[in-house]
């Protein structure tokens, strides 16, 4: 055992052994259940037999001459699909079966429909106590704006987020990914894996979970929501600065642009030695950051003037030659193409039966004993119907008249 996570000693992610139900679709929630799945989690996820999830028909693109979009495939890997009918009794019927033998179940719908179904926690928790219910919807169970429905762009702007990000002079602008999906993701599958060790470490039993998008939204605001409480300012976009650190910036330069990033003292003044402009480190105007922060307006024009005669791989090398954080601004080509990326397992491939091999971004998490790891493909509509059912002891025939029927 080598102690390192780099090669972990076991063979199986820290979640083997639980098994997740995820009724969830579009990306908070199968984002969410993907991460589960990359722990190592049985991961079934349950779709309508018609289309199945919505996701899969955002294209193009595709893989090659495949239909299988990227986008779905950006947040179903490590899955079995199974197709079910949930608009039927007896679609309902197989749920709470699959259900009962569940140890996490997900899901997305809007606020009330799994009531309507009697696929509720009260109900479903009678029959499996430890079960972990995480419900996802867009502004959560309770409150003014619950039957309201959500998308990410709208929860961008309603969450605060697209006042803070663009230029100055310019229009609102989003994250390039829908963030408030997958922080919402991130968060949920935190408070699942939570939920568990509480169950694990406590009396067996599990509980609900209500997550929405817009506490997502606003819990990431951080920094910026506790500026405007401290000063009753809210703070404004800033394009590629910060508004209390000076230099935190984009830069344009002779070719293209640069990201410079000096948030401490001690990187000042090798910034500084990196421009051949040793005298601003000396200047008593700049000496702190809250010098330079309150001085900005004087000193980035100078800053500006300085760069722009640099090309951006010339400034970034000489960033690096002074141990400033710097970089290019890179498009996806770049990053999957970074040495340190590849080092990392960040540019996965796995084979997919219709697709070939496909690629995506890697498990983020590394474990010294349990492997987390793109293991399957993202699953075809309802490929593991028939292994899931006959897993819960479905017969052929029973199977083959829920299909006969539209069930499954």
């Amino acid at each position: 055992m080598t102690g390192e996570a780099r090669e972990p000693s076991g063979e199986h992610g820290p979640l083997d052994g639980i098994s997740v139900l995820d009724a969830s679709r579009v990306l908070a929630g199968p984002f969410c259940a993907m991460q589960l799945g990359d722990l190592g989690a049985d991961v079934v996820k349950v779709e309508r037999p018609d289309g199945g999830d919505q996701t899969r028909g955002w294209a193009p693109p595709t893989y090659g001459d495949s239909d299988v979009g990227s986008y779905y495939s950006s947040a179903n890997r490590n899955k079995r699909s199974v197709t079910l009918n949930l608009a039927t009794d007896e679609g309902r019927e197989l749920f709470r079966d699959l259900a009962e033998r569940a140890d996490v179940l997900l899901h997305n719908f809007r606020v009330g429909t799994m009531e309507r179904w009697g696929l509720d926690y009260p109900t479903l928790s009678e029959s499996n106590p430890g079960l972990v219910y995480c419900a996802i919807s867009g502004y959560g169970e309770w409150g003014p704006d619950r039957d309201r429905p959500a998308y990410d762009l709208v929860l961008q702007a309603e969450g605060g987020m697209m006042s803070i990000t663009g230029e100055p002079d310019g229009k609102p602008v989003r994250v390039g990914v829908a963030i408030t999906d997958l922080v919402t993701g991130l968060y949920s599958a935190q408070s699942i894996v939570s939920a568990l060790l509480a169950r694990e470490l406590g009396d067996g039993e599990g509980q609900k979970i209500d997550m929405s998008l817009l506490d997502s939204a606003t819990a990431l605001n951080s920094y910026a929501a506790t500026e405007y409480f401290a000063t009753g300012d809210p703070p404004t976009r800033l394009g590629g600065k910060i508004g209390n650190i000076v230099p935190y910036q984009v830069f344009e330069t002779a070719d293209d642009y640069a990201a410079v990033a000096v948030p401490s003292e001690h990187i000042w003044p090798r910034f500084c030695a990196a421009l051949d402009r040793e005298d601003l480190a000396d200047d008593e105007r700049f000496a702190t950051n809250a010098d330079r922060v309150r001085n900005r307006e004087t000193l980035e024009p100078m800053l500006e003037a300085e760069v722009e005669a640099y090309a951006t791989d010339e400034l970034v090398s000489l960033m690096h030659e002074h141990d400033v954080p710097a970089t290019a601004i890179n498009d996806m080509s770049d990053v999957y193409d970074l040495p340190q990326v590849e080092a990392r397992g960040m540019r996965a491939s796995v084979e997919h039966p219709s697709a070939g091999s496909i690629e995506m971004p890697g498990v983020p998490m590394h474990f010294s004993r349990t492997p987390a790891e793109v293991r399957e493909h993202p699953p075809e509509l309802g490929e593991h119907t028939e292994e899931v059912l006959s897993e819960l002891g479905y017969d052929d025939e029973r199977i083959a008249r829920l299909r006969e029927e539209d069930v499954v």
